[in-house]
């Protein structure tokens, strides 16, 4: 909600000539310079402008008037509006200053180099530029592009933080999911195995002897060559 009346001058009008307060108490209150309302005081300025009474629109109280009223340092308090109207989205680009117009292009650049993701629709939104801009930065063509700057539309008081933040994250949610990469087959151990104790005491220890192994008699076997030993011995004997 805003903190200021409507109709600041009319309601500055109608606070001068139905009131007793002072110019700085009127001038807080419709965001004036004291100075104004002395103007308007004086019939120098806001000579065409009917006053607007702030009890009749809501915006003051009569009691309100009759407080700040009595207390010279006391400050009026707007009222908190029964209703609420919403605020008129902005249609169209933004409208720039005269003033900060040359800095727009800085700005362009800094926002296509750092945020690719932003679309010209919403880079147009931020800054308050045109299309055929975007494209002729984006692809060096523009007339100065020798002598651009990056620089950040914020800090050029192009547009809030607060805006641009809600670009890049809207820009982020429209973003297509990555395409997940299969992973590369290891072909190294992580060094963490290859130089722990249990592998560095495997890596150095010496293998065992290996035993012989024990032979296997089979008795069937021995009986028949002991046989045929004592069958030579006799054919011997008999030549």
């Amino acid at each position: 909600m805003s903190n200021t009346p409507l109709m600041p001058k009319a309601t500055a009008v109608w606070l001068v000539d139905n009131t007793s307060l002072s110019f700085d108490q009127i001038a807080a209150f419709c965001k004036l310079h004291p100075l104004e309302v002395k103007a308007i005081a004086d019939g120098e300025a806001a000579q065409g402008i009917k006053g607007l009474d702030p009890i009749q629109t809501g915006q003051l109280t009569r009691e309100e008037i009759e407080r700040v009223q009595k207390s010279p340092s006391a400050s009026l308090k707007l009222s908190t509006p029964k209703t609420r109207v919403p605020e008129a989205k902005r249609r169209g680009p933004r409208y720039t200053p005269v003033s900060r117009r040359q800095d727009r292009p800085n700005a362009i650049m800094w926002l296509v180099r750092n945020h690719p993701e932003l679309k010209d629709a919403q880079i147009m939104r931020l800054v308050g530029t045109t299309k055929p801009t975007i494209e002729a930065i984006r692809e060096r063509t523009h007339w100065n592009a020798a002598n651009l700057t990056p620089s950040d539309p914020v800090t050029l008081g192009l547009c809030s933080q607060l805006e641009l933040d809600l670009e890049v994250e809207k820009a982020a949610r429209l973003m297509p999911p990555p395409v997940a990469q299969p992973e590369e087959e290891a072909t190294l151990l992580p060094v963490e195995d290859t130089t722990s104790e249990d592998a560095m005491a495997a890596a150095f220890a010496k293998p065992a002897p290996k035993q012989p192994e024990e032979e296997v008699y089979d008795p069937a076997a021995v009986f028949a060559k002991l046989t045929s030993l004592k069958k030579n011995d006799a054919e011997e004997e008999e030549e």
